[in-house]
């Protein structure tokens, strides 16, 4: 059954169609602006999901400190918008990225992440170019085997490069543990803390990170802040970790079926470049509101194959779906645009500024 807003959706803009429930934007970003407070660290987002500078302008009035971007593209995007505190939580590497970093410090309190010597090396070139001291944090990995350095040792002695380079400010650490390797975290941190301090230094940012860490906001003794990104959205993946609801996830897909020919299958508008094949360790490709036995089992470019062998209710031919995506922030990377609405009033359309910012 399509709802009249769907139908709305749908007759004015077609489909399939990222939707956005501004009423559940607001209340999310609230409701971890508070979380942040109460746990006494600082709310600095990670603008990977919704890659917007209207958005992260409401983040930042409602009381976040700063943002955070993944590359120099998302950067230079938010900086454009006025934005003026932003950590960059990736290694960055190479002439051009430092002579884009340069231009970005002449627009905004810059600081960046490093794991390695090497990248520390090359950061010098923009602090020079631009005139300013460039700030660094050094990324340690607590267990997700992704970037960081793996040991103290290794963090320590990246701090002190980064203290002995011309241009560089050693401003302290950003982790990102796994969620249940908090107390690891800690006996990282308190053995790099204790070792800069040895060397006259000190950490004045402690950065956590991640939506799935919620949960355990303030939970690392010394953190100063925490780079939460999905909760402003929500998706299948963090109602799975227990940090939201389903009324809390404000990204929905509208998708249009367009063909039944079988009683338990079905084909929906949206394929693998709507919803993306990332199924976040689900079953399934996302939740259909209005069917939620149904399962999207798999894609093409353009069609959502429909498994509706455990659906008690089956859609039509022509009915407006709303699906909620496993994996938010890559759906939103598919799209130009999203639709906001606020209840039942369609708001306009908002642009994904930063999408595709991959460098």
């Amino acid at each position: 059954m399509t709802t009249p807003l769907a139908a709305r959706i749908a007759r004015e803009y077609g489909t399939p169609c990222a939707v956005i429930d501004m009423d559940r934007v607001e209340r999310n970003i609230a409701r971890i602006q508070a979380q942040c407070e109460a746990a006494g660290v600082a709310n600095r987002p990670h603008i990977k999901t919704h890659k917007s500078p209207v958005l992260a302008k409401l983040q930042i009035e409602a009381g976040a400190q700063g943002i955070t971007c993944q590359k120099i593209g998302e950067a230079e995007i938010m900086a454009g918008a006025g934005i003026d505190n932003i950590l960059i939580s990736y290694n960055l590497i190479g002439e051009e990225k430092m002579a884009r970093l340069a231009a970005l410090q002449a627009k905004a309190d810059m600081t960046v992440a490093a794991d390695n010597a090497t990248v520390i090396a090359g950061l010098p070139q923009a602090a020079k170019q631009s005139g300013r001291t460039l700030s660094v944090v050094v990324e340690c990995d607590t267990g997700r085997k992704r970037a960081g350095v793996e040991t103290p040792t290794e963090a320590i002695q990246l701090a002190r490069q980064i203290a002995a380079s011309d241009g560089l400010r050693f401003a302290g650490f950003m982790l990102y543990p796994t969620e249940t390797g908090w107390d690891e975290a800690q006996r990282f941190y308190d053995e790099a803390l204790a070792g800069v301090r040895a060397d006259g230094l000190d950490a004045a940012i402690v950065s956590t990170g991640g939506s799935p860490n919620l949960k355990n906001l303030g939970k690392l003794k010394g953190a100063t802040e925490h780079r939460p990104g999905t909760y402003i959205y929500n998706d299948r993946m963090q109602v799975a970790a227990g940090v939201a609801t389903w009324d809390d996830c404000a990204l929905h897909i509208y998708s249009t079926v367009v063909s039944r020919a079988a009683p338990e299958r079905g084909i929906l508008d949206a394929g693998s470049k709507t919803l993306t094949t990332d199924t976040g360790g689900l079953d399934g490709h996302g939740l259909i509101l209005e069917h939620p036995e149904a399962k999207i089992a798999r894609f093409a470019e353009e069609h959502g194959f429909l498994d509706l062998s455990r659906s008690n209710t089956r859609p039509n031919v022509g009915d407006v779906v709303r699906i909620i995506p496993n994996h938010v922030c890559v759906v939103v990377n598919m799209m130009d645009e999203v639709v906001m609405v606020r209840g039942e009033e369609i708001l306009g359309m908002l642009p994904v500024a930063a999408r595709g910012k991959l460098r």
